[in-house]
C-alpha cells in the first residue's frame, strides 16, 4: 500500500499520465502513454507510468477498461459509459447509451447494490460488418 508521501510526491507524474490520455483522447494503452510522456518529461520511466496509473485506477480518476490485444486500455472519460470491440479491426468504440434496466435488475431482483457498472461488447465494427 502506498504511503501517503509517496502519493504526494506523485503528483506531478499522475497529472502527466492524466493529460496525456486525454491530449491522446483514445483508449490508450500504458506504452502510448509513456511515449508521449517522455516526449517532454524524457527522464519518467515506465515504472513510474504503470504505477501512477494504477494509482490513479484505485482513485478512479482513470478506468482500466480491460485488456485487449495483449495490452490493458486506460480510459479518461468520467461518466459510465460501455465500449464495444470490433474482432476484425480490433478498434474500441465508446458507448454512451444508457442501459438503466441492467442496474434495476441487479439491485431489485438480485439484491445487490450497483456502484458502476464497465461493460464491453464484442462483434464487428459498421465497417467491418460490410
Amino acid at each position: 500500500m502506498a504511503k501517503a508521501s509517496d502519493k504526494k510526491r506523485n503528483t506531478v507524474q499522475r497529472s502527466l499520465v492524466l493529460n496525456a490520455l486525454k491530449v491522446l483522447n483514445t483508449h490508450a494503452t500504458a506504452e502510448q502513454i509513456y511515449e508521449h510522456v517522455i516526449k517532454t518529461h524524457p527522464s519518467i520511466s515506465k515504472a513510474t507510468i504503470y504505477r501512477n496509473l494504477n494509482q490513479l485506477v484505485e482513485s478512479g480518476k482513470l478506468t482500466n477498461i480491460g485488456t485487449f490485444h495483449g495490452s490493458a486500455l486506460y480510459d479518461h472519460m468520467d461518466h459510465e459509459h460501455y465500449h464495444f470491440v470490433c474482432k476484425e479491426c480490433k478498434s474500441v468504440h465508446d458507448i454512451n447509451e444508457e442501459f438503466p434496466e441492467i442496474t434495476t435488475f441487479l439491485e431489485n431482483r438480485k439484491g445487490f447494490d450497483v456502484h458502476n457498472v464497465h461493460l464491453s461488447f464484442k462483434g464487428y465494427c459498421p465497417d467491418c460488418n460490410k
